[in-house]
C-alpha cells in the first residue's frame, strides 16, 4: 500500500533531517562555550579539563551524524530499495520455502546487521577513545571480546528465534501471546543468568576488600532495605577508563558491582552517595516501572504485529513481495521471519521520534533517585562524585539545552549539581 511507503520514507527522512539538526546544535553549543569554564564549577574544573570535554563532547557527535547517515541509507536499502526482499528469493531459490529457510534468513540479517556496526565500534574505541586516553583496549582484546559475545549471542539467539518462530506458525491466531510470554520468560531468565555465567566470561569480579567501605556500604543498604548476594569489584579498567557502579542480577543473583577505576577516583563518602543514588532507583521502584512498561510495550507491539503478519500490503509497502496461499490472496505463514524483520525496522524509526518521552521520564528518575541519595547520605558527597565523574568521562558541561532534553537519559551536570546544592544544608 502507497501510504504505508510515504509514511516509511517520511518519518525515516524526518528522522534522519532532526538528528543532524540536533547534532549540529550540539557541536555549535558546546564550541560556543568551548573556551570559558561556566561560573558554577570555575573554582573546580580546569579550562583544560573542559576543553577537553567540550572536544570528546563534539568528536563523539560527529562521528554519530555520519552514523546516523549510513544507517538511514541502510535502512532504506533493506526496504524500499529491495535489499531485504532480494534475500529473502536468494535464500528461497537455494534452500526452498520453510522453517529453515527463515530461520536462516534471521540469522543472515542478525549477522549482516552487526557486521555493519563494527567500523563504528572500532573507530569510536580505537581512534576517538584513544584519543583523549580513555581506550585500554588492546586489539587482540577486543577480538576476543567480540568472539566470545558471538558466540554467547548465536547460542542464545538461535535457540530463541527458532522457539519464536515454531509458535508463530503453530500457536494459531493467538501466537502473539504465547511469543510475549516466552520473550518476558527469557528476559527474566538473562536477568537472573547475566551476573554469575555470562558477565564473567567478559571481565573478572572480585569481592570488595576495603573493609571499612564494604561496612558503610552494608549499612546504607540496610537502611534502605536492599539485599544482594554480594559487593563485588569489576575490572573495568582492562578496558576503558570509564568509571562506573550497577545493581545487576534478579532475586538472589542480585549484586553490586563497581568498576576499579570508580574506586580509585572517589573516596569512600563519594563510593557511598553514588551507591545511595543507585538505591534510589531501587526505593522508588524504577526499574520495575520500566520493566511493567517494556512488557506492556511488547505486548502491544507483537499483538500488532499478530494484525500486521495478516497484511499483505504491510510487506508490499515495505519493499517486500510476501508469499501467498496459492490461489488466494492471504499471506502465508512463511512470511514470519520477514515480518518480524519489517517490524522491527519500523519500529526503530518511529521509536527514534518518541525518543525525548524516554529521555525525559529517565531525568524525573535520576531527579529522585538523587533526592533519596542526598536524604541517606552526603549531599556535597554526592555532588562531588558528580563532578568527578563528569570531568574524568570528559562529559560535557555545556550541552544544547534541546539536544539534551531530546538526547540526555540523565540531566545536565549544571541542572543537577544546582539541585543537590539546594538539597545541601547550609
Amino acid at each position: 500500500m502507497v501510504w504505508l511507503t510515504v509514511f516509511f520514507a517520511a518519518a525515516l527522512a524526518l528522522q534522519w533531517v532532526l538528528q543532524l539538526w540536533l547534532a549540529a546544535r550540539q557541536i555549535r553549543h558546546v564550541r560556543a562555550h568551548r573556551h570559558e569554564v561556566p561560573a558554577p564549577f570555575v573554582s573546580r574544573v580546569s579550562l583544560a579539563a573542559h576543553q577537553r570535554a567540550a572536544d570528546y563532547t563534539m568528536d563523539t557527535v560527529r562521528l554519530g551524524m555520519v552514523e546516523n547517515t549510513v544507517s538511514a541509507v541502510v535502512l532504506l536499502g533493506w526496504t524500499l530499495l529491495g535489499g531485504l526482499n532480494a534475500l529473502n528469493q536468494w535464500l528461497l531459490g537455494l534452500m526452498g520455502p520453510g522453517f529453515l529457510q527463515q530461520l536462516v534468513l534471521l540469522l543472515v540479517f542478525g549477522t549482516v546487521a552487526a557486521l555493519l556496526g563494527v567500523p563504528w565500534t572500532l573507530y569510536k574505541t580505537f581512534v576517538i577513545e584513544q584519543r583523549y586516553g580513555f581506550n585500554k583496549m588492546t586489539w587482540r582484546l577486543w577480538l576476543g571480546d567480540f568472539l566470545r559475545s558471538s558466540a554467547v549471542g548465536a547460542m542464545l539467539a538461535v535457540p530463541l528465534l527458532a522457539a519464536v518462530l515454531a509458535l508463530m506458525q503453530a500457536a494459531g491466531s493467538l501466537w502473539w501471546l504465547w511469543v510475549w510470554a516466552l520473550w518476558m520468560g527469557f528476559n527474566v531468565l538473562m536477568m537472573w543468568l547475566y551476573p554469575t555465567v555470562i558477565a564473567p566470561l567478559f571481565n573478572q569480579f572480585k569481592p570488595l576488600e576495603n573493609a571499612a567501605l564494604r561496612a558503610r556500604i552494608e549499612t546504607l543498604m540496610a537502611r534502605s532495605g536492599f539485599t544482594a548476594q554480594g559487593l563485588f569489584v569489576m575490572d573495568g579498567s582492562r578496558r576503558s577508563a570509564h568509571a562506573n557502579a550497577y545493581f545487576t542480577g534478579l532475586g538472589n543473583a542480585k549484586r553490586v558491582v563497581f568498576f576499579d577505576t570508580l574506586l580509585g577516583k572517589l573516596s569512600d563518602a563519594e563510593v557511598e552517595a553514588v551507591l545511595a543514588h543507585e538505591l534510589g532507583h531501587f526505593k522508588h521502584r524504577h526499574i520495575t516501572k520500566r520493566l511493567i512498561t517494556f512488557c506492556v510495550l511488547s505486548l502491544a507491539g507483537l499483538a500488532l504485529l499478530g494484525w500486521l503478519l495478516q497484511q499483505s500490503w504491510f510487506f508490499t509497502g515495505l519493499g517486500v513481495e510476501p508469499m501467498l496461499v496459492e490461489g488466494t490472496t492471504q499471506v502465508a505463514a512463511a512470511n514470519s521471519a520477514l515480518a518480524l524483520i519489517l517490524f522491527s525496522m519500523l519500529v526503530s524509526v518511529v521509536g527514534a521520534l518518541v525518543q525525548p518521552v524516554w529521555a525525559q521520564l529517565s531525568r524525573k528518575h535520576e531527579f529522585e533517585a538523587d533526592a533519596y541519595a542526598a536524604q541517606q547520605a552526603d549531599a556535597k558527597a554526592l555532588a562531588a562524585a558528580l563532578l568527578k565523574l563528569y570531568e574524568d568521562n570528559a562529559s560535557t558541561l555545556t550541552p544544547d539545552p534541546l539536544y539534551a532534553r531530546f538526547h540526555y537519559s540523565h540531566p545536565p551536570a549544571t541542572e543537577r549539581l544546582a539541585r543537590l546544592g539546594a538539597m545541601t544544608p547550609g
